[in-house]
């Protein structure tokens, strides 16, 4: 489906369903792309130098995937192809495809870590390592560094970026883990961090930045890269 923008479209790199949420809380429509790459071969020491490689390694993922392939809307197929070059881009376009020369296509490609006492935590592997997460935050914070990556594809220009957020928490009950546990969500995210769900929210003090943040997507920034990645059309 096409942006509500009518310069520009927007493919979302990612499969999450938060970030799903909140492109659209902030007016936009989109095409959905997952990068498939295998995370844990990229690392660095630094969390914020780690999640900016991510997202990039994702980007450069589905611009592979979209330079041999089609990416097909709800009614026809759209070529969507990215290049160094303009030029190079348009020519790869076959005659007749529904791409406007004067519409850029932006991709979205995101990541996100949890830092607790200086050590990266990502996904947890098993309900045991998530169960230590969250009994670590209880009467302690913790700190979301979240990156975002704005690649325009018919230039091939790319722009990110990162935001920290930091968490402080109250005690968190050893019956509200389990239910986080039993339910399952918090397996599915960086740090088994879930500070908009209905069980942990009453358990949070303070957030020293923004909820959209920690939820994976920071507005403010995505907002900021996509004016920055459009000015070079």
């Amino acid at each position: 489906m096409e942006s509500n923008h009518p310069h520009f479209k927007i493919i979302l790199g990612s499969s999450s369903i938060a970030r799903r949420t909140i492109l659209t809380e902030m007016g936009y429509q989109f095409t959905l792309m997952s990068a498939d790459i295998d995370e844990k071969s990229i690392r660095k020491e630094k969390p914020e130098d780690l999640v900016l490689a991510l997202a990039e390694a994702k980007a450069d993922a589905i611009v592979s995937k979209l330079e041999t392939t089609k990416c097909v809307d709800e009614e026809k197929p759209t070529a969507l192809i990215s290049s160094d070059t303009a030029e190079a881009i348009m020519e790869r376009i076959p005659d007749g495809d529904n791409i406007e020369e004067d519409k850029s296509t932006l991709l979205i490609t995101c990541d996100q870590v949890v830092v607790y006492e200086d050590a990266v935590r990502e996904k947890p592997s098993n309900p045991e390592e998530a169960r230590e997460y969250i009994r670590g935050y209880s009467n302690g914070h913790t700190a979301t560094v979240s990156s975002v990556a704005v690649t325009n594809l018919k230039t091939g220009f790319r722009q990110a970026g990162v935001d920290r957020v930091e968490i402080y928490f109250n005690e968190i009950p050893e019956e509200t883990i389990e239910k986080l546990i039993e339910e399952g969500t918090v397996l599915k995210v960086a740090g088994a961090l879930l500070i908009e769900h209905p069980l942990i929210l009453p358990c949070v003090k303070e957030v020293a930045g923004t909820t959209d943040s920690v939820m994976g997507l920071p507005k403010d920034l995505t907002e900021k890269l996509i004016k920055e990645v459009l000015a070079s059309t």
